[in-house]
């Protein structure tokens, strides 16, 4: 991706038949985890998943869900090692906070993920709570969205977007 031409990126839907390409820019996928590669076929073949790409292919994707207290949730955010700090994955949170159905958006992260940390404070969520016990000696840290930024900055389907 030219990083002075970012309409090259383009945002979009993945369907079924996109798993494997993701997959495989996927770190925990491309590792050799199956339970992974199980999870992002499943959220493939459910619509789950909004992807950016480029002539390249897949950069990256993220996985909105409905199943936090009926609100939604970023289950997922992951960039491809090769397009990282390349604002992939402000764009990919952008566009996830554009098709949110629901007045609140949260995700979460591992403390230890500080990458991610740096990209929602940029983005202007607010951690909310932490939870000990998921991962052992990693305690997971939620975010919330604000409510301003649901539907109202980036519009899929633009020239940078499509659907």
């Amino acid at each position: 991706m030219d990083l002075e031409n970012p309409s090259e990126l383009v945002m979009r839907r993945a369907n079924a038949s996109d798993w494997a390409g993701l997959a495989e820019i996927d770190s925990v996928a491309a590792s050799g985890d199956h339970a992974r590669r199980a999870s992002i076929q499943r959220w493939c073949e459910q619509g789950l998943v909004h992807m950016a790409e480029d002539a390249s292919g897949p950069l990256g994707y993220s996985v909105l869900e409905y199943s936090f207290f009926e609100q939604g949730i970023v289950t997922m955010l992951t960039v491809a090692p090769t397009a990282r700090r390349q604002r992939v994955g402000t764009y990919l949170l952008k566009a996830t906070e554009e098709i949110c159905t629901t007045p609140k958006l949260f995700t979460s992260t591992n403390v230890s993920n500080h990458p991610m940390q740096r990209l929602l404070q940029r983005a202007g969520w607010s951690p909310v709570g932490l939870i000990h016990g998921l991962d052992e000696g990693d305690p997971e840290l939620f975010y919330l969205c604000p409510s301003a930024q649901l539907g109202s900055r980036v519009k899929v389907g633009g020239p940078r977007n499509s659907r």
